[in-house]
């Protein structure tokens, strides 16, 4: 069994203490009286009662009482210099992310829709692709008159290239040619007749064979002739081959030239083909220079792409207009990264997994026969990209725990630019075959964390506070004013209706309401946790066989939840019942009390007393913390425990030296407590273990007290005593039993209605002290005594019983001592 008695050290530093309770409750400090049951619970006015349940048809947009939260995120947001993002921190729950996103939605519709950005084709460097800028509406307009520019080229190319005017050129230009070729060849021809040899051309092929009586000579017959012959044939031949040559010397220039005309010829067509088409889209676009560039661009490209696919590509003819067409498009259709085409003011993002692809955009990859192959077509935007010109939400936790992404966030806010990269780069791993053109930052980023990461940013990084000068701090709990309590019930019924759930009643809102403030542990405080009620809205809603949810609904979710919620309390309740884990709730006894302490165990945190056991012997050792040298006592609760010697030696010992041995230890604990909580019982019962003084065993305690005997507020307190309660209640109740609170926790004591009902029957009591001598009043019955005007406690006071005992233990110290030297001596 794991028993941990925690104090979160935000209650503890967050508790208020109210002034001037002593007339605020009427209570008199020498003799604490009993609390009403009046002051166990919130009290809501009759005359605030229909100011809160007051319907409304108007929606709630507004941060609900965080007014210093929404001035300074008014600010960073009307501050448009650089730097000036915003960290919005305080706690997981309060509904930052709704509440901020409904902030920026009117405001972001007010500004101007930024730029849309598309990535194409560099044809003089594909490794670099452009980025071009364009108004937000015009992305998709000009994807669309791209794919028009490419129908109309499939429909116009190759039929361009086959008409009758085209064609005529071109025979033209090959007729040249040849007759240069034929004439060439026709003087070899003639010299060869003069040596009775024959001249075969085969297409580019040019072969001699002798003649004889007008026949040609096949290899046979040539072989049959006489060796002179032969001879004679050989050198002619050679003789003709080497004219050959001369007159065929300049056959590659006329080919260069050939080819040239046909390039200028196929070009001139292009263009006479092309120029109607651009000459309309040039116009459209004339005043968005990014794109008129691209056009000129496209062009030009257009008269080698044309004739390769159109012309020369014989690999390419057994291709359908379909993938023509696809190749055209994955070389000049614009690949839109960012688009505001849909925008109405500027883009409020939220990224929920802001990994470095995430956020800066990535390069995918395609697999073609074993090659990883990618194009600018396959550059992906990130969140930057998606946010560029507006907002971006980022979670602190989650932007913090992916490698690269701070670094990399703080270098694009600081460059202004959004740079498509490997993170890995810097190590030497390069896996980008692409280097797009960086595009402009203007954005202002929104983190959403909490107060510990807030603090690590701002002591462990220098750039922090540079680029994030606006703090919105979102308090965890919220004032309960006339104004606040209208807007909660509002947001309540507001959600009912939007989620579907049944409407809620007035009583049901009550019933909320006075759950937000025990959540916030303040009468006067409503808890910022919203979604927490949110929840129970939906869970009563299950519950709910009525035409609206009740009151009766809401408390019949809470119960449900607690229970679901309650095996580990219960069992532990069962253990007290079963005397497996002693606890006694009659009687009295010496050094021996019931504390009261909060155990958190996983995602619950229950109230349970816990027996307090002191030990006093002569010596000098001092009081020991048996929790401490078990190392299970945490910082927080060595300090309250040190605090006690502290008010002995105030208190009791001014006029002797204070020498004590006392053990306090927190039985049947086995887990790490923390906390000081449990220090006003502790000195209780050192107290009662001191003078002999048995203390009632059916009260429970818990408060911190300072070295004077002030007692001081704690936390968890409506856990605590409702976790006596229980027992009590279990074990029946007497009307003896009670729970003794510090005083400055009375404005946040929430307490179930079942306890209430208790105290006003007077089967159960709460007192509220102030001083240690209030609790030992309660709790031993006895005279407390107060010190008269020499400084003397009144004989059979509980005091000075405390200064008789501690001047008895001094004495028999200094004896021994004194003993000590004799021997020695």
């Amino acid at each position: 069994m794991l028993l941990a008695a925690q104090l979160s050290h935000k209650q503890s530093n967050d508790v208020k203490i109210i002034s001037n309770f002593n007339s605020a409750y009427n209570l008199d400090m020498t003799h604490p009286k009993k609390l009403p049951a009046s002051k166990l619970k919130i009290q809501i006015n009759p005359s605030d009662y229909s100011i809160i349940t007051q319907e409304s048809d108007t929606r709630i947009n507004q941060i609900l009482g965080q007014e210093r939260a929404q001035s300074a995120l008014d600010f960073g947001v009307a501050m448009q210099k650089p730097g000036y993002n915003i960290y919005v921190m305080g706690e997981p729950g309060t509904g930052r992310l709704s509440m901020i996103t409904n902030l920026l939605t009117p405001t972001s519709h007010k500004q101007e829709t930024p730029p849309s950005y598309a990535y194409v084709e560099n044809f003089e460097n594909t490794r670099e692709p452009v980025a071009i800028e364009m108004p937000a509406d015009q992305a998709h307009a000009f994807c669309t008159d791209i794919t028009h520019l490419i129908d109309n080229l499939i429909a116009i190319f190759p039929t361009v290239f086959e008409s009758a005017s085209y064609q005529q050129r071109k025979t033209t230009l090959e007729r040249t040619f040849t007759q240069q070729y034929n004439s060439a060849i026709d003087i070899v021809e003639l010299a060869a007749k003069e040596k009775s040899i024959a001249l075969f051309r085969d297409t580019d092929t040019i072969t001699f064979t002798p003649i004889r009586d007008e026949k040609v000579l096949n290899e046979e017959l040539f072989n049959q002739l006489p060796q002179a012959d032969r001879d004679i044939f050989h050198k002619d031949t050679e003789e003709l081959e080497d004219l050959l040559g001369d007159v065929l010397i300049e056959l590659p220039q006329w080919r260069r030239s050939l080819v040239e005309k046909n390039r200028k010829l196929d070009n001139a067509t292009i263009r006479a083909a092309i120029t109607p088409i651009f000459k309309e889209l040039l116009e459209r676009y004339q005043n968005i220079d990014h794109i008129v560039t691209y056009l000129s661009e496209i062009k030009k490209d257009l008269n080698e792409t044309i004739k390769d696919l159109f012309v020369q590509a014989t690999s390419l003819e057994g291709l359908s207009d379909n993938v023509k067409k696809q190749l055209l498009k994955d070389q000049y259709l614009p690949n839109i990264i960012i688009d505001n085409k849909d925008s109405i003011g500027v883009p409020v993002i939220y990224e929920p997994n802001p990994t470095y692809q995430n956020l800066f955009g990535s390069i995918e990859y395609s697999n073609e026969q074993g090659a990883l192959i990618t194009t600018y077509q396959k550059i992906c935007a990130g969140s930057l990209h998606k946010a560029n010109g507006g907002y971006l939400i980022l979670d602190a936790e989650k932007l913090l725990e992916y490698p690269f992404v701070w670094e990399g966030l703080k270098r694009a806010l600081k460059s202004e630019r959004i740079e498509i990269d490997s993170p890995y780069s810097e190590f030497g791993i390069n896996t980008v075959t692409l280097k797009p053109e960086v595009i402009p930052l203007n954005i202002k980023i929104i983190i959403v964390g909490s107060r510990e990461i807030y603090y690590l940013l701002q002591d462990h990084d220098n750039e922090f506070n540079e680029m994030f000068r606006v703090l919105a701090d979102f308090d965890y709990v919220i004032p309960r004013t006339k104004s606040n309590m209208r807007g909660f019930a509002q947001r309540m019924t507001q959600h009912a209706q939007d989620s579907g759930a049944k409407p809620l009643s007035k009583l049901a809102v009550i019933s909320l309401l006075e759950y937000s403030c025990r959540l916030a542990e303040h009468q006067n405080r409503i808890s910022a946790h919203l979604n927490d009620c949110i929840e129970i809205i939906g869970e009563a809603n299950l519950l709910c066989k009525n035409k609206e949810i009740s009151d009766k609904h809401i408390q019949l979710a809470l119960n449900a939840r607690e229970y679901r919620n309650g095996r580990i309390a219960d069992d532990i309740l069962n253990e007290m019942l079963s005397n497996t884990i002693l606890i006694n709730t009659s009687g009295t006894a010496i050094g021996k009390i019931n504390g009261l302490t909060v155990l958190d165990v996983g995602g619950t945190s229950f109230g349970e007393p816990s027996r307090i056991t002191v030990t006093v012997y002569p010596g000098s050792r001092g009081i020991v913390d048996i929790e401490r040298e078990a190392e299970l006592g945490l910082a927080i609760h060595s300090k309250g425990v040190m605090i006690l010697t502290g008010y002995l030696g105030y208190c009791y010992a001014q006029e002797f030296p204070l020498a004590i041995s006392a053990s306090i230890a927190l039985e049947q604990s086995y887990g790490h407590i923390d906390g000081d909580s449990a220090s006003l019982a502790e000195l209780c019962c050192l107290i009662s273990a001191l003078t002999s003084t048995p203390i009632k065993q059916s009260f429970a305690v818990t408060g911190s007290i300072n070295q004077y005997g002030e007692v001081q507020a704690i936390g968890g307190v409506n856990q605590k005593i409702e976790g006596f309660f229980k027992l009590c209640a279990a074990r029946k109740l007497t009307g003896e039993q009670g729970c003794i609170i510090p005083k400055a926790n009375i404005s946040n004591l929430m307490l179930k209605q079942e306890i209430i009902t208790a105290v006003e029957e007077g089967n159960f009591a709460i007192y509220a002290v102030s001083t240690v001598d209030e609790a030992l009043a309660i709790l031993t019955g006895e005279t407390i005594g107060t010190k008269n005007s020499n400084g003397e406690y009144p004989e059979n006071s509980l005091n000075f019983k405390v200064i008789s005992r501690l001047k008895a233990i001094s004495d028999l110290g200094n004896d021994k001592d004194h003993e000590e030297e004799e021997d020695e001596e």
